[in-house]
């Protein structure tokens, strides 16, 4: 598709400022999209039309979906998403986001006992290595959070870390949640992360300058495969189905600095 004919919304719903779309926004504006952020602490959430965006992401950031009452508007995305997934429209979670939908769908969130932080690659299930995850394959990717999920009813189960069982899953084509930052741009660095996440990341003992020395190794490696599987992913909500041509719809406390990157080419 010609980048300059946008035919297309994508709605994203962001916590955090330096939480941004990163990686996902060149692929999303490839594919005809018009990107609008809303930005939570800014924007009117009753404005918001949860079927208005033919695709809406809901990116990280540091709560947790169980605190409502101290973060009112969780609830109104929560509503957002409720209406959003009833009719299957297309929808992103990368960690929070993730987490919201799978609240959403039934599914229990709750605190791990531990700070995932740090680079590492994923471990892809049957299903991941057949989704656009496969792109993913052996590559490092960012890991920031300290909760976990419980798979959503009707979900497919896509991705795992030693740390965390609960890396991706998918509901249909059309939903996608990622429990890790697939769209944070190495090669431009984490240094606003490190930032804006210093208290969480003294909190769990950990160092920041590890983590900038993981990112530099990791951007070494380039990002292309990293966009290679967002590009992938917007494709098949087009034609509803994986690369196999497929449906993919199924009925069925302490900080850990992970090991950092492993053999990887981008």
């Amino acid at each position: 598709m010609d980048p300059m004919e946008k035919t297309r919304t994508a709605w994203v719903l962001r916590h955090v400022g330096f939480e941004d779309l990163g990686l996902l926004a060149a692929p999303l504006e490839e594919t005809g999209h018009v990107i609008r952020y809303w930005d939570v602490w800014t924007e009117d959430l009753a404005a918001f039309d949860p079927l208005g965006p033919d695709l809406l992401v809901v990116l990280g950031g540091p709560i947790g979906v169980y605190e409502s009452d101290r973060y009112p508007f969780l609830a109104k995305e929560i509503e957002i998403l409720r209406q959003r997934l009833a009719r299957e429209m297309p929808t992103l979670g990368i960690c929070l986001g993730a987490q919201l939908i799978a609240t959403t769908l039934g599914a229990e969130v709750f605190p791990s006992g531990i700070k995932e932080i740090g680079w590492a690659p994923l471990a892809l299930t049957e299903a991941g290595s057949r989704s656009p995850l496969r792109h993913l394959e052996g590559l490092p990717v960012l890991h920031w959070h300290g909760d976990t999920l419980d798979l959503p009813p009707g979900s497919r189960h896509l991705a795992m870390t030693d740390a965390c069982a609960q890396q991706a899953f998918s509901v249909g084509h059309h939903v996608l949640g990622l429990q890790f930052h697939a769209e944070v741009d190495a090669v431009k660095g984490i240094e606003s992360w490190l930032i804006g996440h210093a208290c969480e990341i003294a909190g769990a003992g950990l160092d920041p300058r590890d983590l900038r020395h993981q990112t530099a190794e990791v951007g070494r490696g380039g990002m292309a495969r990293y966009r290679a599987f967002f590009t992938e992913w917007l494709n098949q909500l087009s034609t509803g189905k994986s690369e196999e041509g497929n449906s993919q719809r199924d009925e069925a406390a302490p900080g850990v600095l992970l090991d950092g990157p492993a053999n990887f080419a981008g």
